[in-house]
């Protein structure tokens, strides 16, 4: 049997990109959604020793491995960092890949220039550990829901966004740079979530649209459905929406036609696999904007 412990193997920029967006494909086509986060409250996957949050694709990445195997927790680190802490790995674990950049210097030019690379790495959960214990199930259908509800509204007010209600449906306005969403009573509960929870997720989904606007980030928005830069906002949407939901312990808002929805984003992967490494970037991108726009 192949050591699972040992160093991983570094591919190349290409190689990487193809086998994380497979990751990524093959859940979708177990009809898993990556960027929805594992069970209710879990939060965003954790570095168990250095205590910094993953970004961007690797929190697919990681949240899609805590799927495939039932973790429970989010804290996250490689052999060498959970040895350090005296814990070891059970014999037979599978540790998940994660991904960085890292640089290696070149002449261009004439010049000596920094030039970055992608690079793969393994880690494993806190319930792959000797020690781990699993804890007791704990109810969180509405566990803490109005404090939730409080801590997402101060955190919308904060941004200065416009948001007007109405009997219309959710969207950005880029022209008008203003929120539109109907009224909360419009929302209903599902088998998936709440409808505060549906209300919410559909408010941060439209929030992280208006981190693109002029004199905020500025991303390219395409004009219609199967435009490329519309397929990739949208995605921007989609994860940006669901980092900040598992960061106030909520569920998301489940779309209508799952099947369809699911069938559209595997074209999409299928069709670019540089897509899901850009969207998942822009996402933290703009959660790091509206996080920056809060009270120090």
């Amino acid at each position: 049997m192949t050591n699972t412990l040992n160093q991983p193997k570094q591919f190349t920029r290409k190689d990487i990109q193809q086998q994380v967006t497979d990751t990524i494909i093959q859940q979708l086509e177990k009809g898993t959604i990556p960027w929805k986060q594992p069970w209710k409250g879990t939060g965003l996957p954790v570095n168990y020793t250095t205590g910094n949050k993953y970004r961007g694709v690797n929190v697919l990445l990681l949240w899609s491995s805590a799927i495939q195997n039932e973790f429970t927790s989010m804290e996250w680190g490689t052999f060498k960092q959970w040895t350090g802490k005296d814990e070891t790995i059970r014999k037979g674990e599978k540790g998940s890949l994660i991904v960085y950049y890292d640089t290696f210097e070149k002449e261009v030019d004439g010049e000596m220039k920094n030039i970055p690379f992608l690079k793969s790495s393994i880690v494993f959960n806190k319930c792959q550990l000797n020690s781990y214990q699993k804890p007791e199930l704990i109810n969180l259908d509405n566990a803490g829901l109005t404090t939730t509800v409080k801590a997402i509204d101060e955190f919308v007010e904060n941004t200065k966004a416009t948001i007007q209600h109405s009997y219309l449906g959710a969207c950005y306005n880029p022209s008008q740079d203003k929120i539109y969403m109907p009224y909360p009573e419009y929302f209903e509960d599902t088998n998936t979530c709440t409808a505060t929870e549906g209300y919410y997720s559909t408010l941060l989904h439209e929030l992280t649209h208006w981190t693109g606007g002029k004199d905020r980030i500025e991303r390219t928005k395409g004009k219609k459905f199967e435009d490329v830069n519309y397929a990739l906002e949208e995605l921007v949407a989609e994860m940006g929406a669901a980092f900040l939901c598992s960061e106030f312990g909520i569920e998301t808002l489940e779309k209508e036609d799952h099947s369809g929805y699911i069938a559209y984003w595997l074209k999409v992967l299928k069709d670019n696999k540089q897509c899901i490494f850009t969207a998942s970037s822009e996402a933290s991108k703009a959660v790091d904007f509206l996080h920056g726009l809060q009270p120090q």
